[in-house]
C-alpha cells in the first residue's frame, strides 16, 4: 500500500457553478473488510456530476434529490460516478481482487471518483478492466454502459427490434446505440446534424436531425424509445411507440415518474424511469464486448484533474459528445 497519507481530490462545499469545485488534500481512506482501495487513473465528468453540483434536477425532484445529494450543502463533496484504476490494497475477506489489478467501477450515488484514491465495496459494481483499452478509454464504458443495461434488462430487444435513441450523441446515447446493435436491433438515432457521422459510425441505421425534423411527427413507430434528453415524455411520444413497446425514461421529472405505472396499464406500453441495479455482471459484459472489438470508447475531451473547473464548464454547455474524461493520474506513475 502507498506510504502517502493524503491525496488530491476535486471537492465542492456549496451547490453552484463550476467554480465551486476546487482541489483539496484529503486523507487517503483505508479499505475496510470487504472493500478495495483503488488508485484512480481516470474518471468522467458526467451529466450526473453537473446536476449534483448545480443542484439542477428535473422538475419536482428537489426533495427527493436532497436525500441523495444534500439539502443545504453537498452530501458527497467529491463527485465522480465512475473510476478506472489499479487496486492499491484490499480489506479482509476480499478474494476477488488483489493489489495491482486494473479495474473499472461504478461508484453510483456514493460518488468519489474525482480523487486520486477511492474506496469501493468488492462485491459492488466493479470488474477487471478490458486488456485492450487504456484506463482512460476503459472508464468510458461505465456510466453510459451500465445505465443502458439497467434499462434494456426490462425489455426484449433482438434481431429486427426497432429502437429509437433520443439524445444519441451523449454518454448514454452512444452506449445505447452500440448495445442495441449488439442485440440485433435496427437503431434510429436522434441528434443534431453535426453528430450524424459519429452515431452512424457506432452503428445507427438512420439519423434524425432534431433541428430539422420531429421524430414524433410522422407515422413511424418504434418498439423501444430511449429518452436520454428528458423531452420525450409519454404524452408526446405515445403514438410513436409500437403496440406492446416501451419508453425508457433515462431522464424524467416527478410528474412523469408518478404517471408511469398508470400509463403502462392504460396503454399496454411499458413506461419506466427505474434503471434497476446493474452491477459487476453488466460491467463484465461491457469489458467482454470491448476486448472483442464490439464496443468503442467515445471520448469528446480529456481534462487533467487540475483543470476540473474547465471540465465542468464544458459539460455545462450540454454539447459534449460521448464522454468527458478526467485524467487523475499518469498510468505509468
Amino acid at each position: 500500500m502507498t506510504t502517502e497519507t493524503t491525496m488530491t481530490a476535486a471537492v465542492y462545499r456549496r451547490f453552484g457553478g463550476p467554480e465551486e469545485v476546487h482541489l483539496e488534500q484529503r486523507p487517503i481512506p483505508s479499505p475496510k473488510p470487504g472493500e478495495v482501495l483503488v488508485r484512480v487513473h481516470a474518471s468522467t465528468v458526467s451529466i450526473a456530476d453537473h446536476r449534483s453540483r448545480a443542484r439542477d434536477v428535473p422538475s419536482g425532484l428537489g426533495l427527493l434529490a436532497a436525500t441523495g445529494i444534500g439539502a443545504f450543502r453537498p452530501k458527497h463533496p467529491i463527485l465522480g460516478m465512475d473510476a478506472a484504476g489499479v487496486v492499491e490494497a484490499v480489506g479482509s475477506d476480499v478474494t476477488a481482487f488483489t493489489p495491482g489489478d486494473r479495474i473499472i467501477a461504478a461508484t453510483g450515488g456514493a460518488f468519489g471518483g474525482h480523487a486520486e484514491y477511492v474506496r469501493l465495496p468488492a462485491d459492488g459494481a466493479i470488474t477487471l478492466a478490458p486488456a485492450s483499452m487504456t484506463l482512460e478509454e476503459a472508464v468510458t464504458l461505465v456510466f453510459g454502459g451500465i445505465t443502458v443495461q439497467g434499462f434494456f434488462a426490462q425489455v426484449s430487444i433482438g434481431p429486427g427490434t426497432s429502437v429509437l435513441v433520443n439524445g444519441a450523441s451523449g454518454a448514454v446515447g452512444t452506449a445505447a446505440i452500440q448495445l442495441a446493435k449488439q442485440l440485433g436491433a435496427d437503431v434510429t438515432a436522434v441528434t443534431s446534424g453535426g453528430n450524424a457521422a459519429l452515431v452512424t459510425s457506432l452503428g445507427a441505421d438512420r439519423v434524425i436531425d432534431y433541428t430539422r425534423e420531429d421524430f414524433t411527427a410522422g407515422d413511424e413507430t418504434y418498439d423501444v424509445i430511449v429518452d436520454g434528453v428528458g423531452n420525450a415524455g409519454f404524452g408526446r411520444v405515445e403514438g410513436s411507440i409500437a403496440p406492446g413497446g416501451a419508453l425508457l425514461l433515462v431522464i424524467s421529472d416527478l410528474w412523469s415518474m408518478l404517471r408511469s405505472r398508470w400509463q403502462t396499464r392504460r396503454s399496454g406500453k411499458l413506461v419506466t424511469w427505474n434503471v434497476g441495479k446493474p452491477g459487476a455482471d453488466e460491467l463484465a459484459y461491457l469489458v467482454a464486448l470491448a476486448d472483442s472489438g464490439r464496443y468503442r470508447p467515445v471520448i469528446d475531451r480529456t481534462f487533467e484533474l487540475a483543470d476540473i473547473v474547465e471540465a465542468h464548464r464544458y459539460v455545462d454547455t450540454g454539447r459534449k459528445r460521448g464522454n468527458v474524461v478526467l485524467r487523475i493520474a499518469d498510468p505509468l506513475s
